[in-house]
């Protein structure tokens, strides 16, 4: 298979389509059922054997969260053999996230973000300046230091201010439009009503604004674009177009009926060329 499209990350090299770990933890943001049958399908040999097939067909970057499951399995993974470049997402559930950064840090990801959820709570409760410490770390710690957000106004804050990020994981739905948490701290509810496509208008207006690079998820509204082939191109598609050329897409990845992982692979190769 010809290699995937490529963008620049930083001093980095990825490809511009990642794999996203929601499913490894059994976040579905779908049904019960569908987080039920992730959590049973993603062991950890799984997700290595997953890691290493998506290697394959070209994809070159990761996006996990920093727990303690996930780095057991980045290291299952490198012991495999994989080589694959670990974009980290800092892991709320920690009691102290400084110590969480400092732990994940032994691992060399190239990047952390701020896990969305938590931006966006810390962004409606005026504490900002938590999210700036634990950035001002990763960056002390080496690693390029992002934000993610469900919020566009999250964003537009930071944009504002300046602040020394490097980039932006920034979530085509905004599913903090109104009280919510996610199933990772408030057990799960269903979620149709949150994912209007009029959301991405906003939040791909302000990808094309910043200079800095983005990283887009959701791309698929969580399996509701999912229907046919066509119906995932085009939604791919959709979403290409309106972001900036070096923006990449993460997408999560349940290869447990079909091969998503080649199938993805051929949307890119298809839509961005090699």
């Amino acid at each position: 298979m010809p290699l995937l499209p490529q963008v620049r990350f930083g001093p980095h090299t990825i490809s511009r389509l990642i794999i996203g770990g929601n499913p490894f933890k059994g976040f579905s943001h779908n049904t019960p059922q569908m987080s039920d049958d992730m959590v049973a399908y993603y062991t950890e040999q799984r997700m290595v054997e997953v890691l290493l097939r998506c290697e394959q067909v070209g994809i070159t970057a990761m996006q996990c969260r920093a727990d303690h499951q996930i780095m057991d399995m980045i290291r299952a993974y490198r012991l495999a053999g994989g080589t694959m470049h670990w974009i980290a997402q800092t892991a709320s559930e920690w009691e102290d996230v400084l110590e969480n950064i400092r732990v994940m840090a032994e691992l060399e990801p190239i990047a952390v973000y701020h896990h969305g959820s938590r931006t966006d709570h810390y962004f409606k409760e005026g504490k900002m300046d938590v999210v700036r410490e634990r950035l001002e770390l990763i960056k002390e710690l080496g690693m390029m230091a992002g934000v993610g957000a469900h919020l566009p106004e999250a964003f537009e804050w930071i944009e504002a201010r300046d602040w020394p990020v490097d980039f932006y994981m920034c979530s085509l739905y905004n599913l903090s439009k109104e009280p919510h948490e996610s199933p990772a701290t408030a057990g799960f509810a269903k979620e149709d009503h949150l994912f209007v496509d009029a959301d991405r208008d906003v939040i791909c207006d302000f990808v094309r604004r910043t200079p800095r690079p983005c990283l887009v998820f959701k791309a698929l509204a969580s399996g509701r674009k999912c229907g046919s082939q066509g119906q995932v191109r085009q939604a791919f598609g959709d979403v290409l177009d309106r972001i900036k050329p070096d923006d990449a897409v993460v997408v999560g990845m349940f290869p447990k009926y079909d091969d998503q992982i080649r199938l993805n692979a051929e949307h890119f190769q298809a839509l961005c060329g090699s």
